[in-house]
């Protein structure tokens, strides 16, 4: 699965964009350099469901933003991505 897929999955299943993670992350104060992953995972976990693959999805973006490595850019893998820039702004808006 792509890194896109599963933030597009993240949306289905809670209903907000990815975005949104980000907006409610900074508010709580989990966007500084000295957060640690699991601090993230456990919030993702206990108010929205989400198990560890997908809280580490969001975990990068919240922390680094939409920026990924282009390892699987244009690759044939399963985990392909179409771009080393991630879609933030939700499925609607593509």
């Amino acid at each position: 699965m792509s890194f896109q897929a599963y933030l597009d999955n993240i949306e289905a299943k809670t209903g907000k964009a990815p975005e949104e993670f980000v907006k409610m992350a900074k508010e709580k104060g989990f966007d500084t350099p000295d957060t640690k992953a699991g601090e993230i995972i456990a919030w993702l976990n206990d108010d929205f469901g989400l198990g560890r693959g997908h809280a580490m999805a969001l975990v990068h973006v919240i922390k680094h933003g939409a920026q990924i490595s282009d390892k699987h850019v244009g690759s044939a893998g399963s985990h392909r991505d179409e771009s080393d820039t991630l879609r933030l702004d939700g499925v609607e808006n593509r």
